[in-house]
């Protein structure tokens, strides 16, 4: 079905029993994913990612709600759909004494695909002269790009990530985050779940952030990267309380950050240096402060876990509802 989203969900819940009752795993969840680019789906840990990924791919049944991938209903119709999803769930498993060849080939084999793939998908994940070697002598950051090489097999459209990067060194997440990249320049739909997020701000072309089960915000990155609404500078001034307070009088939010300040709440930074120069307090530096993911995301949860309204929020950064 052309012209759909690669994944869309409306009021997904799911409920867990436990010792104590039932648990909400996910609660109302409405995601959208567009076709093609990387889509960060971010979340604390516990807030619901891999339990909706799992009901997406037909692991587990959702209580209510309903999913959709490129247009079809799921699971129902994932049969129709599932040749063009490749997903990294858990971890997968190897043969350690085979050669990373070796190992896509028989796994080529398995799931019916052209063996000239094994060579396409090793070139794509940047694995190919390291082929032939052992998948003993892999590091981490090899083995997850192996990973990802076996998803790609089928060439599929929509491809899964669940935390790939966990337990990497930075080398190996450097890779990993470029082999995304990659993917979703050549026309791939990747969803990446992650808690990490300097990493995904770095790949991700939209995404989506949820707090215990349900949509906190979603849009493109610079979307809600720009709609912050509110100027932050930082300023170093020689006499940091006395500005504080001066500062507070004008009505902006003040806090100290070593010997500098950061202000919040001015229109315009001119407008912090005018103020204090009116008082003989003289910036010898000014520095705007750009918001990025991690900052949105923890402000969200932070409030999500106070217990503000999710909607209210989700809107302010172009929340789907």
């Amino acid at each position: 079905m052309s012209g759909a989203p690669a994944i869309e969900t409306s009021g997904l819940r799911k409920t867990y029993r436990t010792r104590r009752g039932r648990q909400v795993a996910v609660q109302g969840l409405d995601l959208h994913v567009p076709a093609g680019g990387v889509h960060g789906f971010l979340g604390p840990n516990g807030s619901g990612k891999t339990t909706s990924i799992r009901m997406l791919l037909g692991l587990i049944n959702a209580d209510s709600g309903t999913m959709t991938i490129f247009g079809h209903p799921v699971p129902d119709d994932l049969p129709a759909v599932i040749d063009r999803v490749g997903a990294i769930v858990e971890s997968p498993k190897f043969f350690p004494a085979f050669s990373g060849r070796t190992n896509l080939e028989l796994l080529a084999g398995a799931i019916g695909a052209p063996k000239s793939r094994v060579g396409e998908v090793l070139e794509a994940t940047h694995l190919a002269d390291r082929a032939k070697d052992h998948y003993a002598a892999y590091s981490l950051g090899m083995k997850q790009r192996l990973a990802v090489a076996a998803t790609l097999l089928k060439d599929p459209d929509l491809l899964i990530f669940d935390e790939p990067t966990n337990g990497l060194d930075p080398a190996g997440i450097r890779e990993v985050r470029d082999t995304m990249r990659d993917l979703g320049q050549r026309g791939k739909t990747v969803l990446v779940s992650s808690h990490i997020l300097a990493e995904v701000e770095q790949v991700a072309d939209t995404v989506s952030i949820i707090g215990r089960g349900h949509l906190l915000a979603s849009g493109s990155v610079s979307a809600i990267l720009g709609s912050q609404g509110t100027t932050v500078v930082r300023v170093g001034v020689s006499e940091p309380d006395r500005a504080a307070t001066l500062l507070a009088y004008e009505g902006w939010t003040t806090r100290r950050e070593g010997t500098h300040l950061v202000v919040e709440g001015a229109s315009d930074p001119a407008a912090v240096t005018r103020a204090l120069a009116l008082a003989g307090l003289y910036v010898h530096e000014l520095t705007p402060v750009v918001p990025d993911l991690e900052s949105v995301f923890l402000d969200l949860t932070t409030h999500e876990q106070l217990g503000a309204p999710p909607t209210s929020r989700a809107s302010r950064w172009g929340g789907r509802k």
